[in-house]
């Protein structure tokens, strides 16, 4: 077994990022198994080096311990390099639409979007001619997936949870997702399969606000070849009104506990308190 922790140096980690850690951290120990860390930090606008430095801190707080560390900035021309294949397939398009463009369209659109999934880009850009793409590749723009396209080569997908069991693919509800952009060279979900895939990751344990995503990253599996890891959506940690934690939580910030001097090992065995991988159904709820 392989599992990894992959947070975002974007900010601090809160009680739900510990509990994810802990739980992807122990089902490896108790397999015999390795535990991989993996800052993704592609994300050069928002990621910051003081954030790292408190994530190692926080999970060496805990009492955690990893077998490798991985940078998602050091590993970019992986991403290009499945981008490429992408576009060998045509199966990627250059999309020049602003946001605020999008925003405009989706507002003119007569079909609502799926529901809970908040507004789909509608294709503006996939319809361009090859002659109008080559001529504005100069302009800022971002690749897309062609969804349909990219349904059509692949068929119906499935994966395999250990919460939810056998689960259909439905990667079409989400519409033509940014693999890539000038700011970004690689989306959330392109980086992390291509990862999760490079680095061996047998089982992906993280929370279940991430469970739809899924959807997308089996079919870019699908489409480069990758091999499929199991998956385990876990409960989320909620505060007192039953919302889940942001980290713009202070309060449940693993930073600030540990300036305070507060036991990392003994928070970490209260988490430890709602059971392993195998109940982690339920969340505990704040305050803890």
């Amino acid at each position: 077994m392989i599992t990894r922790f992959a947070p975002s140096p974007t900010g601090g980690l809160h009680l739900g990022h510990g509990w994810s850690a802990i739980l992807a951290h122990d089902a490896a120990r108790a397999a015999g198994g390795r535990f991989i860390l993996r800052i993704e930090d592609i994300d050069g606008t928002r990621s910051r080096a003081e954030h790292v430095d408190d994530i190692l801190a926080d999970l060496a707080w805990l009492g955690l311990s990893w077998d490798a560390l991985f940078f998602q900035s050091a590993r970019l021309a992986d991403y290009q390099a499945a981008l490429d294949r992408l576009r060998a397939m045509d199966l990627v398009y250059p999309c020049f639409c602003t946001r605020a463009e999008i925003a405009r369209e989706v507002a003119a659109s007569l079909s609502a979007p799926h529901a809970g999934a908040g507004a789909l880009y509608p294709g503006t850009c996939r319809h361009l001619s090859a002659a109008e793409r080559a001529a504005r590749l100069g302009e800022p723009h971002a690749w897309r997936l062609d969804m349909a396209a990219a349904t059509a080569r692949t068929g119906p997908l499935s994966w395999q949870d250990g919460f939810a069991g056998s689960v259909a693919a439905a990667p079409a509800q989400h519409g033509d997702v940014v693999l890539a952009r000038k700011d970004a060279p690689a989306s959330y979900h392109l980086a992390a399969t291509v990862d999760d895939a490079a680095m061996g990751v047998s089982d992906v344990i993280r929370g279940v606000d991430l469970f739809g995503a899924t959807d997308i990253h089996r079919l870019l599996q699908a489409l480069l070849g990758l091999p499929v890891p199991r998956y385990h959506h876990h409960a989320l940690i909620t505060d007192g009104a039953g919302r889940r934690l942001a980290k713009r939580d202070g309060a449940a910030r693993l930073g600030e506990r540990r300036r305070r001097g507060e036991d990392g090992q003994a928070l970490a065995a209260t988490l430890r308190g709602f059971g392993p991988l195998a109940a982690a159904t339920k969340a505990p709820t704040l305050p803890l």
